[in-house]
């Protein structure tokens, strides 16, 4: 089956069996390697993704799901964020998303396996609602595990990030 649908903000079509996970079509046959497999059971987070600007865990969504929709993952977030021109690596001055930012600033990366997922996460989230509670953080960050134990410093970056989101509008 033919599948049209946005990519990180460029056109894709892609031929495929629909019923195969996005994570492995992405991973696969796209070759965007920040979605990881984890649990594949839709518990862990780690296979996270924007489908229509909502999370989903792409472990668990048939690639059927994302026809004509708008699907971003951690290698389109300076794009999905606005910066025109050139993509995210290009000539060594890509501009981070405001979310990723904030988990450099915090320390929460550590051994980086989980970050993409808890990054796309972050960003649903104060899409959603741009000056959390660190309650609303933490339960808007559920479903997301960290095997590192870093959730002080991944609820502060996103503490930190929503100041920013927040100040540009609510758009992250």
């Amino acid at each position: 089956m033919d599948i049209a649908f946005t990519l990180n903000g460029e056109r894709t079509s892609i031929a495929v069996d629909p019923a195969r996970s996005l994570l492995e079509v992405l991973r696969e046959d796209l070759g965007l390697t920040g979605a990881k497999y984890g649990c594949g059971e839709a518990q862990c987070g780690a296979c996270s993704v924007l489908l229509d600007g909502k999370r989903v865990f792409s472990c668990r969504t048939a690639a059927s799901k994302v026809a004509g929709a708008d699907v971003t993952t951690i290698e389109g977030l300076t794009k999905a964020n606005g910066q025109a021109g050139e993509k995210a690596g290009e000539h060594g001055n890509a501009v981070l998303h405001p979310v990723q930012e904030a988990f450099i600033a915090e320390g929460a990366y550590q051994c980086g396996y989980c970050v993409p997922g808890m990054v796309i996460a972050a960003v649903a989230l104060l899409k959603e609602n741009p000056k959390p509670t660190d309650e609303q953080i933490v339960e808007g960050m559920n479903r997301n595990l960290c095997r590192c134990c870093n959730y002080d410093n991944l609820i502060a970056a996103v503490r930190r990030a929503s100041g920013r989101v927040a100040a540009e509008g609510g758009r992250s």
